[in-house]
C-alpha cells in the first residue's frame, strides 16, 4: 500500500512538473493579442505624404530681406538709424559726402544752370541768324529774278535798235552810192561845161552831206552793237554776281546751323550733366526703400570710404506674406501639383506630427502648395512654396524670416501594410489619378456637378 501510494505521488508530481505555468499562458495571450491587433493594424487607412525640410521665407519677392545698396561712391557722414530700429519708407538711414574732385564744387548745379541759360541764348542767336540769311537768300533770288528780267529786257531792246541801225546804215548806204554816182555823172558835166558851178557844188554838198551821213550811222550801228555785247554780257554778269552772292549767304546759313546743331548737342549734353547732377545730389542720402527693420549694418563708423553698388544695410520689410520655402527630392515632383495641402512644422515650436494620420498631429500648421519650380534648385532637389492655409490655423505670429522648418505634402490614403511594403521597397508615392492644379481641380469639379444635375 505504501508502495502504490508512492508510485502514485511520483506520477503526480511528473504531471506537475511538466505542466504549463500559468505566467507562460498569459504571455501567449498577449502575444496572440497584439499580433491579431497588429494584423489590423496593417489594414488601417494610413496618408501617403513626400517629405521636405525649408525654411520661413516671404511669398513676394518684395517682402524679402533685401540690402540697401550706395548708387554712388562716397565717404560716411553721419548715421541715421540704428539695427533693430523700424524705419519708414523714405527715411534717411546714411548720409553720405562726396569723394571724387570732379564734384567737389558746391555750386556745381549753379553752374551748370548757367552754362544750361548760355548754350541756350547761343542757340536761340543762331536760329536768328540762321532766319536772317534765309530771309536773305530770299531777297537776293527775288532781286536776281528783277535784275535778270531786266537785263534780258535790256538784250531784247538793245537787239531790236541794232536792227533798226542796221537798216538806216544800209540806207545810208544805198543813198550814198546813189549820191556817189550822181556826184560822178556831174563832175563830168562841169568839167565838160556842161553844167553850172554852183548846181555842181549843190550836188558835192549833197554827196558830202550822204557821206557824212554813212559815218554816222556806221558808228551807230558799231556803237549799237558795242552795247548789244554789253548786254550780254550784263545778262550773264547778273546771274553769276548775284549766284555769288547766294552761294556765299547760303555757305554762311549752312555753317549757322552747323553750329547751331552743335550748339543743340552741346546744349543736350550739359542738361544732362545737370539732371545727373541733381539726381548725384539725390544720392547723397541714402533712402530706406519700404517700411521695415534694420537687421544689419554692412558698414560702420564715421568717415568710412564705400564703393558704388556696395551693401549698406539689410532691411527686412514690416508686415511680408509669410510662405514656406521647402525642398523635396527629384523623384517627388510630378506627384505634386498646386493647391496640394501641406502640414508644416517649425523649429522650436513643440510639436508631435504622426504623417501619415495629420488629424492627430500636434503642433503643425496647415499649409498649400502655390509655386513648384520649373527647374532643380538645389542637386537632385526642387523648391516648393508653400502659403497658410486659410481654412487651417494661422501661423504663429511670432515667426521670424529663416526659421527652419519640416513639411510634409498629404497625398492619398492607403493601407499601412502597402505603405510598409512601398518603404521596404523604395518605391515611391502611388496616386489614383494625375495631379491637377487647384484651378484645374476647381474646373473639373464645376463640370461633373453640372453633368450630375
Amino acid at each position: 500500500m505504501n508502495l502504490k501510494d508512492e508510485l502514485t505521488d511520483n506520477q503526480l508530481y511528473t504531471l506537475k512538473i511538466l505542466k504549463t505555468p500559468s505566467a507562460g499562458r498569459a504571455l501567449a495571450r498577449w502575444l496572440m493579442g497584439l499580433s491579431g491587433l497588429f494584423f489590423i493594424l496593417l489594414f488601417l487607412p494610413w496618408q501617403q505624404n513626400i517629405r521636405g525640410t525649408g525654411k520661413v521665407t516671404a511669398f513676394t519677392p518684395g517682402n524679402r530681406p533685401q540690402t540697401v545698396e550706395s548708387a554712388i561712391p562716397g565717404r560716411i557722414s553721419s548715421w541715421n538709424i540704428r539695427e533693430g530700429q523700424f524705419v519708414n519708407k523714405g527715411d534717411t538711414i546714411v548720409t553720405l559726402s562726396e569723394i571724387k574732385d570732379k564734384f567737389f564744387d558746391p555750386n556745381l548745379l549753379t553752374r551748370l544752370s548757367e552754362q544750361v541759360e548760355a548754350k541756350r541764348s547761343s542757340i536761340e542767336s543762331k536760329r536768328l541768324k540762321a532766319e536772317a540769311l534765309k530771309t536773305q537768300i530770299k531777297a537776293l533770288r527775288s532781286a536776281l529774278d528783277v535784275k535778270y528780267k531786266q537785263a534780258q529786257n535790256k538784250l531784247k531792246q538793245t537787239e531790236l535798235k541794232l536792227v533798226s541801225d542796221s537798216v538806216d546804215y544800209e540806207a545810208e548806204q544805198i543813198r550814198f552810192r546813189n549820191f556817189e554816182s550822181q556826184y560822178a555823172r556831174n563832175k563830168t558835166l562841169f568839167e565838160a561845161g556842161n553844167i553850172a558851178l554852183t548846181k555842181y557844188q549843190d550836188i558835192e554838198s549833197k554827196y558830202q552831206e550822204s557821206k557824212m551821213k554813212v559815218v554816222s550811222s556806221e558808228n551807230k550801228f558799231l556803237q549799237t552793237k558795242a552795247e548789244l555785247i554789253n548786254a550780254q554780257v550784263n545778262l550773264a554778269g547778273v546771274q553769276a554776281e548775284y549766284q555769288d552772292k547766294i552761294s556765299k549767304s547760303e555757305s554762311e546759313l549752312n555753317a549757322t546751323l552747323a553750329s547751331l546743331y552743335e550748339s543743340e548737342g552741346d546744349l543736350s549734353k550739359t542738361r544732362n550733366e545737370f539732371a545727373n547732377m541733381q539726381i548725384r545730389n539725390d544720392q547723397y542720402q541714402l533712402i530706406a526703400p519700404q517700411s521695415g527693420y534694420v537687421v544689419k549694418a554692412m558698414q560702420a563708423g564715421i568717415g568710412e570710404t564705400i564703393k558704388e553698388g556696395e551693401a549698406v544695410v539689410t532691411i527686412m520689410p514690416e508686415n511680408p506674406d509669410m510662405a514656406v520655402e521647402m525642398y523635396v527630392k527629384a523623384m517627388d515632383v510630378p506627384l505634386l501639383s498646386k493647391g496640394r495641402k501641406v502640414r508644416v512644422e517649425f523649429d522650436g515650436w513643440p510639436a508631435l506630427q504622426v504623417s501619415g494620420w495629420p488629424s492627430v498631429s500636434v503642433g503643425t500648421f496647415g499649409g498649400e502648395v502655390q509655386v513648384i519650380d520649373f527647374v532643380n534648385s538645389r542637386a537632385g532637389e526642387f523648391r516648393i512654396l508653400v502659403t497658410p492655409d486659410p481654412e487651417d490655423e494661422p501661423w504663429p505670429s511670432i515667426l521670424r524670416i529663416g526659421s527652419g522648418t519640416k513639411g510634409w505634402v498629404m497625398l492619398d490614403d492607403v493601407p499601412i501594410w502597402y505603405e510598409i511594403w512601398r518603404n521596404l521597397n523604395g518605391f515611391p508615392p502611388s496616386l489614383y489619378e494625375e495631379p491637377l492644379d487647384l484651378d484645374s481641380q476647381k474646373a473639373k469639379e464645376t463640370v461633373e456637378k453640372k453633368t450630375t444635375k
